[in-house]
């Protein structure tokens, strides 16, 4: 181990002293000294850090802001688990302090224990937490490691990174601090240390060509297929129907480019707000300074032709607080679309602008759906039910202090994770952990279609089938380019699979999967390329990393222990991956049911709404197929399903107040010969139909060629 407070001795010849400036000499003298010098305060860098001084190496961890956690302290509270029992190690371990603080009933200040549905007594770990409480629990972990945490410091990304034959020697920040280390991580959103370091990344959407993908590039079709109805036609010019009187804010009049065609455009940032329906908790939304309603006017229209869908996700949290995201089923939500395309590589200050331009829009919008009285009155009464948690980001007026940077650089490392690799249809190399999460990004762009009216485009969800390995390689650069750094949060992976592998858990078990592989290649004396994979293999089981996907069913930290698509035979659709016409509301009040719910049509707009659960079967054969859905009285006797499959369509009605007769959660209905090279589709409608309508999923299970 490197000590941090032996003198530091530098031997250069006679002729080398000529050539290196005083100013570097006097810097390396009064450097902060450490083994593994971790840049990025996010989940991933906290767990990396604590990981490393665990090994026994000395960590130095340093944060721009002022807070530790990222996303996870940020706001994000409602984690995006995919399959629970793939998070070990460390990450598993934040998550089992966060169930034992909220074991202890004191804690529990304004909601009763015992009615919070997502706590669970006999689990060992929570999913759902207050903001505050993250980050208590990452500080409590630093601080019993040890680690020695550098806030308020900003790396000099035109000269702060100084490299001596390809490895990173030393890195300064903007205020003259300078770091050495031996291994180095960027465990940033941003990725400004790889890209300082000379690493080769990307930014925007590959095609989808590049690495043989399904779900990358331009994705106008299949985003018209998931949104459906949701979007009613919205005129997108200042005075409707006047293309000469300009568009409305955040709509772009460039070519939105052509489906699966590579773009640089990124997904959507937001804030993930923590709001409160406790009166003597609850601030009122603001209205921002420099308010300009127009802004929100494609929002006003939208509600102008009916429509009433609540333009947020509020997922409750502990005490009566929320994690409130984006709702992409809406015109306008708070996603600011098209507001960071700069973000990635942006200077400090353009950051801080874009930043600050979003808070703006956020806030704008809140107060819009709050007050404005073109927001219909039914809205603006649920709306104005919750505000801005007084308990939370106090210092910061009651708002997250962390953009959620859903995407921003991507490294292009030794082994780049695609869709295949999430998919499992290609083997993954020397795993260092798993994702299960979804593909998923959410809208990119919008633009103006050929009938001229504002669309939204870029939202994709489509399942992984189950947990998945992530490859060493891609936390690693080429050695060409760097020998000392490891790089989990902008790790190398297509748009296509970092959309799955971006959720906070994954950033910490791959934060600690660093710090191990860190202190291993100071321990052997060789680059992190060059890691024994079997030692770090070895070394991550015993500190309790899940590297296996796990079989058999199990909970997804869902309300109750449902079945997951991917833990069932054969194909199955679930409704998150289906694509809806009209309005269907999502539920999970009634069991069983796959995957964390299911959706209904309300028992209104009949003949107007339909779902379709579309497969891509593995080979040509017969298949039985069947419906899920969840009985209850008020279902409908006679709901329309047709199955278009090889030989033509089957039509028939399902009476949803029968119980299925497979496990209560299946009905059969029949069986038919597919070809795989043609999709295979279920359509579920709800024309004269008596009652609600369930959709739930879909199961395709092989019978014969």
């Amino acid at each position: 181990m490197i000590s941090t407070t032996r003198p530091v001795f530098i031997a250069l010849s006679i002729f080398a002293i000529s050539a290196v400036s005083v100013d570097l000499i006097v810097a390396v003298e009064d450097a902060d000294r450490y083994d593994v010098v971790v840049y990025g305060g996010t989940s991933a860098g906290v767990v990396a850090a604590v990981q490393a001084e665990r090994m026994g190496k000395r960590a130095v961890l340093i944060e721009p802001s002022r807070h530790l956690g990222g996303l996870s302290s940020g706001g994000l509270g409602s984690t995006d688990t995919g399959r629970s029992e793939a998070i070990g190690g460390l990450g598993r371990e934040f998550y089992r302090r966060i169930k034992k603080h909220y074991d202890d009933e004191a804690n529990w200040t304004r909601a009763d224990r015992d009615d919070y549905r997502f706590y669970r007594p006999g689990d060992d770990a929570m999913w759902r937490f207050e903001p505050a409480v993250a980050e208590r629990v990452f500080q409590e972990m630093i601080e019993e490691a040890g680690v020695v945490v550098a806030l308020g410091q900003r790396l000099d990304r035109e000269d702060g990174v100084r490299k001596e034959n390809g490895r990173i020697a030393s890195i300064t920040m903007e205020g003259g601090r300078v770091f050495t280390g031996e291994v180095f991580l960027d465990t940033s959103y941003e990725g400004d240390l790889m890209a300082a370091a000379g690493v080769s990344y990307t930014v925007g959407r590959e095609s989808n060509d590049q690495y043989g993908e399904t779900l990358n590039g331009v994705q106008k079709e299949i985003t018209d297929k998931r949104v459906g109805e949701f979007v009613e036609p919205v005129d997108p010019y200042v005075v409707p129907g006047d293309p000469s009187s300009g568009l409305l804010p955040h709509v772009h009049d460039e070519d939105p480019g052509r489906d699966g065609e590579a773009d640089h455009r990124v997904q959507a940032y937001c804030f993930r707000m923590c709001l409160t329906d406790v009166p003597e908790n609850r601030a009122p939304f603001p209205r921002p300074e420099g308010y300009d309603p127009l802004r929100y006017e494609l929002m006003l229209r939208y509600f102008e032709t009916g429509q009433k869908l609540l333009p947020w996700n509020n997922s409750v949290m502990p005490n009566r607080k929320t994690d409130t995201n984006n709702h992409g089923f809406v015109m306008m939500s708070t996603d600011y679309i098209g507001g960071n395309y700069d973000y990635p590589e942006a200077d400090y200050e353009t950051r801080e602008r874009i930043v600050a331009d979003h808070e703006g829009y956020q806030k704008g919008l809140m107060w819009t759906l709050a007050n404005h009285p073109r927001v219909p009155e039914d809205v603006r009464g649920e709306i104005n039910q919750w505000g801005l948690a007084k308990d939370e980001f106090e210092e910061n007026g009651n708002w997250p202090h962390q953009l959620y940077v859903r995407e921003a650089r991507r490294m292009v490392g030794r082994y780049v994770m695609t869709e295949q690799d999430c998919r499992r249809t290609r083997q993954t190399p020397d795993p260092v952990g798993l994702g299960s999460y979804a593909l998923d990004s959410h809208h990119v762009q919008r633009y103006v279609t050929e009938s001229g009216h504002a669309r939204n485009e870029g939202n994709t969800y489509g399942s992984t089938g189950g947990p998945y390995p992530i490859a060493y390689g891609s936390i690693t650069p080429r050695a060409e380019e760097c020998t000392n750094l490891l790089v989990p949060a902008c790790l190398s992976a297509s748009h296509v699979a970092y959309g799955s592998i971006r959720m906070e858990p994954v950033f910490m078990v791959l934060g600690q999967s660093a710090g191990t592989a860190a202190v291993l290649a100071i321990e052997a004396g060789i680059a992190v390329q060059e890691v024994d994979y079997e030692k770090l293999r070895e070394r991550l089981l015993a500190d309790g990393q899940t590297l296996v996907p796990p079989a058999g069913r199990a909970s997804r930290g869902r309300t109750r222990r449902m079945p997951a698509a991917e833990d069932l035979d054969g194909i199955v659709v679930d409704d998150a991956e289906a694509t809806f016409t009209g309005e269907w509301k999502a539920n999970d009040m009634t069991g069983p049911f796959v995957g964390a719910g299911y959706r209904h049509d309300r028992n209104a707009g009949k003949g107007r709404k339909s779902v379709r659960f579309e497969a891509d079967l593995p080979r040509s054969g017969r298949y039985e197929v069947r419906l899920s859905y969840s009985v209850l009285s008020n279902r409908a006797t006679g709901v329309p399903v047709a199955v278009h499959h090889a030989d033509s369509t089957d039509k028939r009605r399902v009476d949803q107040r029968a119980k299925p007769e497979h496990d209560g959660l299946f009905t059969t209905l029949g069986t038919y010969r597919f070809e795989a090279d043609r999709p295979a589709a279920v359509i579920v409608g709800n024309a004269e139909t008596d009652g609600h309508v369930i959709v739930d999923a879909v199961q395709f299970l092989w019978v014969e060629d």
